[in-house]
């Protein structure tokens, strides 16, 4: 529960000479945890080939120079417990291969817990993750919906097998309504007409990028929120790293320049995780090869911190300083 004012301003005796209480500390084994993670580590048919296999440990690694404290919000996330799943073995995997031990293990991970996070991996993690949620929450895809922030619409055909170029193509064959799916941050020059008239046709809501710069990436989020929530009994929240603009997150693959800038990525995280139909989340296509100097790992440890408050913020799980 939320501190009371009182409490502001107290200071902890133990000396930070040398550490700080960092975000990773939030992770253990605690059962009752009403959050959870599992890394999913699929490098497996990426389309631009690289180690998106590694992101899950170099993020948690990177969580240990996060401290709990939000000085803007004056806020801290120090309430909060996550129940670590670890990391799922998926070595030399396809996505095809992956798909049921996927599912299963966050159909159980995710039974009665609020919300569920998911480390890639490359974003064929997408498809299997959701078919999870489905399960932990005894729903048909007819009940689910789809958030995507993504620079691609992922609509690639599947006749030459899965990918991490055509998750949601593989969701709409498996039955998940078009009008189900929200896709924010689309890019010019990363998709093909086939690709837009088949969202067009699904009844996929799109959101291009010149149109999010127009209206704005909290209220562009804030109108598909508010669509899909109309339809479905929960929200799955795939978080596509190449959304940001390149110079930002040097090690996402598919990122470009002129992408949302990663203040407005951090925003988005927190805003969407307090949405009381979102229950799972995923952070894809982090190639932690092609970083540089950690950014793009800091980027997605700050995205987990985002989503961690937008949760207790969501419940009042998180207090005052």
């Amino acid at each position: 529960m939320q501190a009371s004012k009182g409490d502001k301003g107290m200071m902890s005796d133990q000396s930070e000479c040398r550490s700080w209480r960092s975000v990773a500390s939030l992770l253990g084994g605690d059962p009752h945890a009403s959050i959870a993670l599992l890394g999913l580590p699929l490098g497996e048919k990426s389309l631009t080939p690289g180690r998106c296999d590694l992101a899950p440990s170099v993020v948690r690694k990177a969580l240990l120079r996060l401290s709990t404290y939000d000085l803007e919000r004056d806020l801290s996330l120090d309430h909060l417990s996550v129940l670590d799943g670890g990391d799922l073995m998926l070595k030399a995997m396809s996505p095809a291969e992956a798909y049921q031990p996927i599912a299963d293990r966050l159909a159980d991970l995710a039974h009665k817990r609020d919300l569920t996070l998911v480390l890639g991996g490359n974003n064929a993690i997408t498809r299997p993750a959701l078919a999870g949620l489905a399960k932990a929450r005894g729903l048909g895809l007819d009940r689910v919906g789809l958030l995507t922030l993504d620079a691609h619409f992922d609509l690639r055909d599947t006749d030459c097998g899965l990918n991490n170029g055509n998750p949601v193509q593989a969701l709409l064959d498996d039955g998940l309504p078009g009008s189900q799916i929200a896709q924010i941050g689309l890019q010019p020059f990363a998709n093909t007409k086939r690709m837009a008239d088949k969202a067009r046709q699904a009844g996929i809501a799109v959101y291009p990028m010149a149109r999010v710069m127009e209206r704005g990436l909290a209220a562009s989020i804030d109108a598909a929120l508010a669509g899909l929530q109309e339809r479905v009994d929960v929200i799955y929240v795939d978080f596509d790293i190449d959304v940001i603009a390149r110079h930002e997150a040097p090690g996402a693959p598919g990122a470009r320049p002129g992408g949302v800038s990663a203040h407005d990525f951090f925003a988005a995280a927190c805003q969407i995780a307090q949405h009381p139909k979102v229950a799972m989340v995923d952070l894809c296509e982090f190639d932690p090869a092609l970083d540089m100097s950690d950014i793009t790992a800091l980027v997605a440890a700050r995205w987990m911190a985002e989503i961690l408050m937008g949760y207790g913020l969501r419940h009042q799980m998180v207090t005052d300083c």
